[in-house]
């Protein structure tokens, strides 16, 4: 099957990976987008994976106020570099983070930080921002969100606290 530049330019799209990776992946799914799109994934994951050692010093940090003032967001997310903090990528990653945490006030960004107290156990799903499943595409997890977004700007990613307000609380 002939791999086309239509073909190729939708699949980037979809990935955020380069034209090459985009070009082979779709060579070996003989020209299928959603197979290549799900290598790309895995190969994004792997990525992740090798990057998720490496120190992320840099970032923003993301503001969100919502209902009139009623409820507000501060979160601080970390890269490595801060040309990676200032692309469009990184940027809509962070304000969907806020929002996120808007939406669905999680207590914890990660499992770890939860304490053990007595025999009450927090449920993570909804107590840990990471596990919580994207209020955009509830097929996804916050996490699966970060791990697309350092595939697509080649850096780790941390998210490092957050602070929600709510008027009254």
């Amino acid at each position: 099957m002939e791999i086309t530049t239509d073909m190729i330019k939708a699949l980037r799209e979809k990935t955020g990976a380069g034209v090459m990776d985009c070009r082979n992946a779709l060579v070996n799914t003989e020209g299928n987008i959603e197979k290549a799109h799900e290598i790309l994934n895995e190969k994004g994951i792997a990525l992740a994976k090798k990057k998720g050692d490496r120190v992320a010093e840099q970032g923003l940090i993301e503001t969100y106020v919502h209902l009139n003032g009623k409820i507000g967001v501060m979160v601080e997310i970390n890269c490595e570099t801060d040309f990676v903090a200032r692309t469009e990528q990184f940027k809509e990653l962070a304000h969907d983070i806020a929002l996120q945490i808007a939406a669905m006030s999680p207590q914890f960004v990660s499992s770890e930080e939860i304490p053990t107290v007595g025999d009450e156990e927090i449920d993570p799903q909804t107590a840990c921002l990471l596990h919580q499943q994207f209020i955009k595409d509830p097929g996804k997890t916050i996490n699966d969100l970060i791990t697309e977004t350092i595939a697509k700007v080649g850096e780790n990613i941390k998210i490092r606290r957050f602070a929600r307000f709510e008027l009254g609380y």
